[in-house]
């Protein structure tokens, strides 16, 4: 838990790690707002000296929305859709705050994507969009890092999405109670100081409401399930020239809120 500029363990209050606190719904939440209460100042340790981790390094689903945002589907000459298009990206994909985004060898055209995404507090089936806020426990900041060449090799785009560190996420988990209107949030991605995509949360075609009751229409949802909302226009291959990711890179999301994204960008190393 943070605190400020200190970290907290939470493990003196019974929880091991994030997915139990959000498994364990208001009554963990409160359990941990008292701890953190009472806490001594001993149990904090100063955030510069620790590493993050993914706030949920392995979450149960990894859910994305394709083309949810109208400028990047016009710059991608795709329809806006009229329903949800939704792709998974696999969980071995999950890398943290300030872990590198390794470029595989086998593709030459890696893309970034800042996103918003929400995570699944109270899961459920047939939820109904107006209790849409009793099911979200927080929200956070995902980089949907995508070889563009695997991507659009078929019409299926998981390959694409999931190579290893293809999925960095945080740098925290901020709760809902935090950032009360999710629809109206800044968001930008900028390497090497350049700002490469800039929108507001506002211009989602699908909202929050809208994609917990169509996701689970089909299937359960359920606690720690990361929703990744979808990403704005200004993605490398839609500019001209494309402007993919190379050695050297550092992206850095922001998001209103939810704190700052970094991850270098290497190559991957020949074994």
């Amino acid at each position: 838990m943070v605190l400020e500029q200190s970290l907290l363990s939470l493990r003196d209050a019974g929880f091991g790690d994030l997915l139990s606190v959000i498994a364990g719904g208001e009554e963990a939440l409160a359990r941990v707002r008292q701890y953190a209460d009472e806490a001594p100042p001993a149990a904090r340790l100063d955030l510069a000296a620790v590493r993050l981790l993914a706030p949920i390094p392995r979450p149960p689903k990894i859910i994305c929305v394709g083309l949810n945002w109208a400028d990047h589907a016009r710059e991608s000459n795709m329809d806006i859709p009229e329903v949800p298009t939704i792709f998974t990206k696999f969980p071995t994909s999950v890398i943290g705050p300030g872990a590198s985004i390794v470029l595989p060898r086998s593709s030459t055209k890696p893309d970034y994507e800042a996103e918003f995404a929400f995570v699944i507090g109270q899961g459920g089936r047939y939820i109904p969009a107006f209790r849409w806020r009793e099911h979200v426990f927080g929200y956070t900041i995902l980089n949907d890092v995508s070889a563009r060449d695997y991507q659009l090799a078929t019409s299926q785009w998981t390959m694409g999405k999931s190579f290893d560190t293809f999925c960095p996420m945080g740098p925290y988990l901020v709760t809902a109670d935090e950032a009360p209107d999710p629809h109206d949030l800044d968001i930008r991605l900028s390497i090497h100081g350049e700002v490469l995509q800039e929108s507001n949360t506002r211009h989602l075609i699908f909202r929050v409401p809208d994609l917990i009751s169509y996701l689970s229409s089909v299937f359960t949802l359920e606690p720690g399930d990361v929703v990744s909302t979808g990403t704005p226009a200004g993605v490398g291959m839609a500019r001209k020239p494309p402007r993919f990711l190379k050695p050297g890179d550092e992206v850095v999301i922001t998001i209103e809120r939810l704190g700052e994204l970094r991850n270098p960008v290497v190559a991957e190393t020949v074994l």
